[in-house]
């Protein structure tokens, strides 16, 4: 498996991996894949950032993404979606892409990068609970759930409300 940044021609993939990834019966399409269309087409945009796993077959087998987000006035990073093709899950896939988008997130300078997601899960990547460090999500009800994993450039003064790019609100 190769982790790389993600190319024009590998969009159509991208969006079917998703779309598989977050498959549900009678959801013709996912939500998940139209917040990344969203999400492509919004100043939060940042290439560097959109990372996909290349299988065996030379095809896009995942995929995770950063975005810009804020807390409050200071710039940070939202991950997700994180998408792995089903016939991928369980093989490490989003584990190399969560720990590869991490260090290009942190050799680009950025503070912290925020997410929802299960503790459990994240907690392996250094996620904490964003309100221990006193980070609090747009919606209270998300509690735990809401996470955040410090970089090197990460300055306790970094505190507030963090908000996510602009197509995360149709969730």
């Amino acid at each position: 498996m190769l982790i790389r940044r993600e190319t024009a021609a590998d969009v159509p993939a991208v969006r079917a991996v998703t779309a598989a990834a977050f498959a549900k019966p009678d959801t013709p399409v996912p939500v998940e894949v139209t917040i990344l269309d969203g999400l492509r087409t919004c100043p939060a945009w940042l290439p560097p950032l959109s990372l996909v796993a290349i299988g065996d077959q030379e095809e896009v087998v995942g995929h995770a993404v950063c975005t810009r987000g804020y807390v409050d006035a200071f710039p940070a990073l939202g991950l997700g979606p994180i998408s792995v093709h089903p016939n991928h899950q369980r093989r490490g896939v989003g584990l190399a892409l969560v720990h590869a988008l991490l260090g290009a997130a942190d050799a680009t300078g950025e503070p912290l990068v925020a997410l929802v997601g299960s503790p459990a899960y994240y907690g392996r990547y250094g996620f904490r609970t964003g309100t221990d460090y006193g980070i609090t999500p747009p919606d209270p009800a998300w509690g735990e759930a809401f996470q955040v994993r410090t970089l090197t450039a990460y300055e306790p003064r970094v505190r507030g409300t963090f908000v996510f790019a602009e197509p995360f609100n149709i969730a």
